[in-house]
């Protein structure tokens, strides 16, 4: 490999990041206050708004790592100008391992497993306690920050270290590879742990895998987003072009029709076998205000975008698609309250104040955190071989 020969202060971070950095600095300080406000009112709603905001922020960073390693193992030109996005959003999981903190303080108010009365008289809790207890939710918690972080810091730290100098392109492959099996692993035991145990008598086999292509899912639409944004520079624009934007568009259809595969699947498996411990998971969704929001998620998460998405007009121009991605992290964060709400509320359909403050505190801190990780570099690999090729499709 030569010496780059592309000049790195050609592709910085255009205004509209710092544009982007303000606005989620500024949603994040008014929804800290907002919850201030609310946990001294009511602190188990604070911990239950919480854990929703958090579950669905989270998947934008653990997306984003899955992505980048998947495009290090394909190779493939479409991905290379979202790599320094990807990058810049894994980077920020050891601030998610920070704010992971108060789901810890608030395990009491949240997982019914975590009250030794409770498991004393339920049978079936106790006899999966030498998994679900507080010690074990702990220390599996840290162990997943811990694998998730050295992932996204060490493909980081190598992706710099190409910019300025010869760098073995297999390195990356090398973690990419059994990285990717790992992060699938980890991420099935994290949703059991944080989403699946708030009813510790339901399970499905096919949950881990859903909600991890939900979280990559969220990553794609918010990286188009962005890229969106980073066309405005007009050196970035190169590699930006209508053909990259149209495989952005197919590669997001790919998702949600993934996405859809799965969630119809575990239905149709626990619907069928109408299982008194598996079947309550859906009727607690049929009922009470909650078939609405069921409903809304068949037709917006997945009929709409699919209809859409079928247009090659969609596609190509940057507009439509974003406007479909947009909509998708919509989707996105109403699917994670749809997998949540039902069991940390225990009543018919509501949207609590906090619920809002919570994600204006969660999502703009990490906005914040991502624009100022993604300006902190070229948005764009100056070191990869094949930036030069991808930067003439765009002629």
């Amino acid at each position: 490999m030569t010496e780059p020969t592309l000049n790195p202060a050609d592709f910085q971070a255009p205004p509209q990041i710092d544009t982007m950095q303000k606005v989620g600095l500024g949603m994040g300080l008014v929804g800290l206050i907002g919850l201030a406000v609310g946990f001294a009112g009511d602190h188990a709603q604070f911990y239950k708004s919480y854990l929703l905001a958090y579950v669905f922020v989270l998947g934008i960073p653990i997306g984003s790592l899955a992505l980048l390693m998947i495009h290090h193992l394909s190779g493939g030109r479409w991905s290379l100008a979202l790599r320094r996005t990807f990058e810049a959003s894994a980077r920020t999981i050891p601030l998610m391992a920070v704010l992971f903190l108060p789901v810890i303080l608030g395990i009491h108010d949240l997982y019914e497993w975590s009250h030794a009365d409770v498991v004393a008289a339920d049978p079936i809790l106790l006899h999966k306690a030498p998994y679900l207890n507080q010690a074990g939710f702990i220390l599996r918690a840290a162990g997943y920050f811990a694998i998730w972080s050295f992932l996204a810091v060490m493909l980081g730290r190598w992706s710099a270290q190409q910019d300025s100098q010869d760098f073995p392109l297999d390195r990356f492959n090398k973690i990419s590879g059994p990285g990717v099996l790992i992060l699938s692993l980890t991420v099935t035991f994290a949703s059991v742990d944080w989403v699946m145990s708030l009813d510790p008598h339901w399970f499905s086999t096919i949950f881990g895998l859903w909600f991890l292509v939900g979280m990559a899912l969220t990553a794609l639409a918010f990286s188009i987003v962005v890229a969106s944004l980073l066309h405005s520079n007009g050196h970035v624009a190169k590699a930006l072009s209508t053909d990259r934007f149209h495989d952005y568009g197919t590669l997001l259809y790919a998702f949600i029709m993934l996405w859809a595969y799965l969630a119809y699947s575990q239905f149709l498996i626990v619907w069928s076998a109408n299982l008194p411990e598996e079947i309550p998971y859906y009727l607690r969704r049929f009922g009470d205000g909650w078939q609405g929001v069921t409903l809304v998620l068949v037709a917006g998460h997945f009929v709409l975008p699919w209809l859409l998405l079928l247009f090659r007009s969609t596609k190509r121009i940057t507009r439509r698609l974003v406007t479909v991605a947009c909509l998708m992290l919509v989707m996105r964060f109403l699917d994670v309250f749809w997998l949540i709400a039902p069991w940390v509320k225990q009543g018919a359909f509501g949207v609590h104040w906090m619920d809002i403050a919570a994600v204006f505190a969660v999502l703009g801190l990490w906005v914040g955190a991502f624009c100022y990780l993604l300006k902190g570099r070229a948005v764009l690999p100056v070191g990869d071989p094949y930036l030069p090729e991808a930067l003439a499709d765009g002629h």
